[in-house]
């Protein structure tokens, strides 16, 4: 369901792979009401590493997936994803976090020591009879021992501060299965954020999600910027991405464009962008 993996190489410029494990989740389309501001600290300076793909190749079968992908996230910067489904944004990440074989190079620029790296994924769907609270979901994703033990000390603290910053302090006893989709949205994006990642990989986190939990999404994007996390964000909403990001790139099987919002998201390029069947960028 998620992934996070501290980077050991002693290389600052290290591949990214095999190591990295992720299985994506299905889609919620539930909301949650919460609207509880968050009254957690300020999240620590951190320095985020810069993020290479260079001509990723991704082939199944016979059919192009990824083509000569090339593009740059920048140090600290939020950097959206965007295109059509189906073409390719999902794969990419897959790619990036070893779930997928591929052609070309991916790598991390880390300006110290390599660091963490956090997973969103869209959603989760949980029986609503399964015995599992917040914070036993917590447990299991945040710490190795097992979670019918409960939170260990070690964690507690920013497992407790991780929820207060999504919202959800008040409903850790709360099933998993009880919540609606955008409370369980937001617990996702709390345990995306321990252990304290320097690369931040964001899967349609929004998709889940209703008014209130948007803009906490909103402030957390906030928070990742001025603290100098580096994020890879796939989005649809184009209005937010306009609003939020600091570059775009506008994924169909091939990059068509890698801009800033405004230069990215003209109709030119968008039209380009959404066509069945990928043309060259405007």
């Amino acid at each position: 369901m998620t992934a996070k993996e501290s980077i050991s190489s002693n290389n600052p410029e290290s591949p990214v792979g095999a190591g990295l494990l992720a299985n994506a989740v299905d889609q919620s389309t539930l909301m949650s009401t919460d609207t509880t501001p968050s009254r957690a600290s300020p999240l620590p300076q951190v320095f985020g590493p810069t993020l290479d793909f260079a001509q990723v190749c991704l082939t199944l079968g016979r059919t192009t997936i990824l083509d000569q992908v090339t593009f740059q996230v920048q140090p600290g910067s939020i950097h959206a994803l965007v295109g059509p489904n189906g073409g390719g944004k999902s794969s990419l990440i897959k790619t990036l976090l070893g779930q997928m074989p591929h052609q070309g190079r991916l790598s991390l620029q880390w300006p110290g020591t390599p660091g963490t790296i956090g997973y969103v994924p869209q959603a989760l769907e949980f029986d609503r009879g399964l015995p599992m609270t917040v914070d036993d979901f917590m447990a299991a994703m945040c710490q190795r021992r097992p979670a019918f033990l409960g939170l260990s000390k070690h964690y507690a603290a920013a497992i407790g501060e991780a929820l207060e910053r999504v919202g959800m302090q008040d409903k850790r006893k709360r099933r998993m299965g009880a919540l609606s989709g955008g409370e369980r949205q937001r617990v996702l994006l709390a345990q995306g954020l321990i252990p304290a990642p320097q690369l931040l990989v964001l899967d349609e986190p929004m998709s889940a999600l209703d008014e209130a939990g948007i803009q906490v999404f909103e402030r957390l994007l906030g928070d990742w910027r001025q603290s100098g996390i580096t994020v890879l964000w796939i989005e649809h909403d184009l209005e937010a991405v306009g609003r939020l990001a600091d570059r775009v790139t506008g994924l169909n099987r091939r990059v068509l464009f890698d801009a800033t919002p405004q230069q990215a998201l003209t109709p030119e390029r968008l039209l380009t962008l959404f066509s069945t069947h990928p043309r060259s960028a405007v």
